[in-house]
């Protein structure tokens, strides 16, 4: 089984992975957060997981500084570590659908570094797609970034919106071009990576996507101390690889 790119370090999966069935076994009540780092030893197989459906289609977006130091009288120019820029989409424009439950997607935004590692692993920049069911449960898409060939995260990074500035408006954005051509992806049970770090999110991680490497350096020029969480502890849980969405 080939993989490219991001999952390069994980080639031995194929050798060293354990199937599973999809019967599964009690959780056990021990902190269940995210991110973390995908380890070839937490790598299961369960060919009984239900396909992740993706319908993205074209939206424009609106690019949003998001702060978390509004009281501060510094807060337009010191940078809190849980902020971003945020790229809301326009409702109906994009969902997935997972075992016939729907998820809008609501919003996308960044992190420098990637929060999530790859046999230790990281990448320059990490895509967060989070979607909401009707009931409320989360979702969240994953995408590692890596230097190299322009694509359409470039069109939503090219203006960043400065704290305490005007929003961006990007018009007509493929959100499917935002996805990776390859779609395998693993799969785990985790939580938000900021406060307040609601668990019961499911993640789906992707291969990487590319992006130019000047958009790279404008990010990280306005995140300079970096906006990622350090990787947390699996306590037990595994990393399941899905079928390709």
């Amino acid at each position: 089984m080939a993989r490219r790119g991001l999952l390069t370090a994980l080639l031995p999966l194929a050798l060293a992975v354990t199937v599973v069935t999809t019967g599964g076994t009690a959780q056990s009540q021990v902190p269940s957060q995210s991110p973390i780092d995908v380890t070839l030893g937490s790598i299961r197989i369960d060919p009984g997981l239900p396909k992740l459906h993706v319908a993205y289609g074209h939206s424009d977006l609106e690019l949003e500084y998001i702060r978390k130091d509004a009281a501060s009288a510094t807060g337009c120019t010191t940078r809190d570590h849980e902020e971003t820029e945020e790229a809301f989409v326009t409702p109906g424009a994009a969902h997935v659908t997972l075992a016939g439950v729907r998820y809008e997607l609501e919003q996308f935004h960044f992190h420098t570094p990637s929060e999530h590692r790859f046999a230790g692993r990281s990448d320059p920049l990490e895509m967060h797609f989070v979607h909401r069911s009707a009931e409320g449960g989360l979702l969240v898409i994953g995408v590692p970034l890596r230097a190299g060939a322009p694509s359409t995260v470039d069109k939503v990074l090219a203006h960043l919106t400065p704290e305490c500035g005007e929003d961006v408006l990007v018009r007509d954005v493929d959100l499917d071009s935002l996805l990776p051509v390859n779609r395998a992806t693993f799969r785990y049970n985790g939580s938000l990576t900021t406060a307040p770090f609601t668990e019961g999110v499911q993640w789906f991680l992707t291969t990487e996507k590319t992006v130019s490497p000047a958009t790279i350096a404008r990010f990280q020029a306005l995140f300079t101390a970096g906006n990622a969480r350090a990787t947390q502890p699996l306590n037990g849980r595994t990393v399941t690889e899905a079928p390709r969405i």
